[in-house]
């Protein structure tokens, strides 16, 4: 049986941890604090829960800059549960039950009558709202369905579809996008920002986006904590906890002050009923979960902690790095630089997405020509498990293969195959192996140091494990 050493799992998610957050969480599990008890057992409105909960808060702001204050320019940091497949829903409740309310004050404004502003309401949200989406593929045409299956399919607008004879693997120049004209009429821009299943990622923000003209939300699951953003170009980002940052069992959510009250208000239930517009479950109503510090219900703080030990590593890794991320996007790009450069070395190899929008997260591709797919992927992927490379096979809906490159990846030096083989499939396993194990050398010391850093970090009382 192979230790854990031995084994290098690519999988989209959930990802691999760094060993020494687990060994710090199996001692956490039994004895918390040296409070006798497990971490699993702790009431979440116990102090040390809460101070959980804000050491992994308080690592989030810092490691993507992220504004704080009361004011409408500061963010709220959520922490739910639901996945980001919970935040499709949100995202559009929240959003749309917004739209509502700034049309029915505007139209109060100039009109008398409650029945003839009710009409006029009505008339806005059958007329002129819509909802906008970029999809680019698999995750974000689900979130687009999920929308439609909320608000109904007249309602949503597909600013881009990147799908070509069926397939994703391009995103369109913005030229041919087709998002809704008046940004008034847009309730929310939605786009995710890294597809894990096609593997295609934005290069960057929108250009027709910036300028904060439209609501964006953005579903960062995939590519959380990898790259520099710009937080106060969106409205809302969220993510899964699962593939960079922790395990699976909590979403994150940064949401702009603006869009919850004080600064603003939502439309009441009873009128969203009359208007045939749904009403969303409390435990994804951004309002309350923000009202109560993401405790409105029983939190899993054990994945809050995972969470903040994982971003305390994170910090540590570039201590004097500014932006604090900056270190970790090196990695990211160096290590799919390399990954994709023996991809095309080889021609047995075709990379999915175009060049321009390939994802440094999730590197999908095939191999071989259409006649010999099958055969060929099947011993590159046997070759690659007998290498102890697991997780490796692209997603179920799409088949090929994949190498995902999630940020607790970094801890791991992958197996060197020496043995040299005729397969030319296996012997292309060979040198992809090589150059990810070039890609990793330096993690272990990173990895050391992370255990000191926790250390240091335990002792000043930030993250405390038993």
């Amino acid at each position: 049986m192979p230790s854990r050493d031995q084994v290098h799992y690519f999988g989209a998610g959930p990802a691999p941890l760094p060993t020494a957050v687990l060994e710090r969480a199996s001692q956490a599990l039994l004895n918390y604090n040296e409070s006798g008890i497990g971490i699993t057992e702790i009431s979440h409105r116990s102090a040390d829960a809460a101070a959980i909960l804000s050491s992994a808060q308080n690592a989030l702001r810092q490691l993507l800059d992220i504004p704080s204050g009361d004011g409408p320019d500061g963010y709220q940091i959520l922490f739910l549960q639901g996945g980001g497949s919970g935040q499709f829903s949100a995202s559009v409740y929240h959003m749309v039950s917004l739209w509502v309310e700034r049309k029915r004050l505007e139209i109060a404004e100039s009109v008398q009558g409650k029945e003839e502003q009710m009409r006029l309401l009505r008339q806005a949200v059958e007329k002129e709202m819509k909802v906008d989406y970029l999809v680019t593929g698999s995750w974000s045409l689900k979130a687009s369905q999920e929308a439609a299956r909320l608000v109904g399919a007249e309602k949503i607008n597909v600013a881009v579809d990147a799908r070509r004879d069926g397939k994703f693997g391009q995103i369109p120049g913005e030229k041919e996008w087709k998002v809704t004209g008046k940004e008034q009429d847009s309730a929310m821009v939605y786009y995710c920002d890294n597809e894990t299943v096609d593997g295609v990622e934005f290069p960057a923000f929108p250009a027709c986006l910036e300028g904060n003209k439209y609501q964006v939300v953005a579903d960062m699951s995939s590519n959380f904590l990898s790259r520099e953003v710009d937080v106060r170009k969106y409205a809302a980002i969220f993510g899964g906890a699962q593939k960079n940052v922790g395990t699976t069992g909590i979403t994150i959510a940064i949401v702009k002050n603006s869009l919850l009250p004080p600064h603003a208000q939502l439309a009441k239930p009873d009128l969203l009923r009359q208007l045939n517009l749904p009403v969303g479950p409390v435990v994804l109503d951004w309002p309350t979960i923000a009202k109560n510090n993401s405790l409105y219900n029983t939190l899993p703080i054990f994945d809050v902690w995972i969470a903040a030990q994982v971003m305390d590593g994170l910090l540590a890794r570039g201590p004097s790095a500014q932006p604090k991320i900056s270190t970790q996007q090196q990695e990211s790009e160096h290590k799919a630089a390399l990954l994709y450069g023996v991809l095309d070395k080889y021609p047995v190899f075709h990379v999915v997405p175009e060049k321009n929008v390939r994802s440094r997260m999730n590197v999908c591709f095939r191999i071989g020509n259409e006649q010999e797919r099958d055969a060929k992927e099947k011993a590159f992927l046997a070759g690659a498990a007998e290498r102890q490379l697991q997780g490796c096979k692209g997603h179920r809906s799409v088949g090929g293969c994949r190498v995902s490159n999630c940020e607790c990846h970094s801890n791991q030096t992958v197996y060197h195959c020496s043995r040299p083989t005729t397969n030319d499939i296996l012997q292309t396993t060979q040198s992809v192996c090589r150059v990810w194990r070039s890609s990793c050398n330096g993690w272990r010391s990173l990895q050391r140091s992370n255990k000191v850093s926790m250390r240091e970090s335990s002792q000043r009382g930030l993250i405390r494990a038993a």
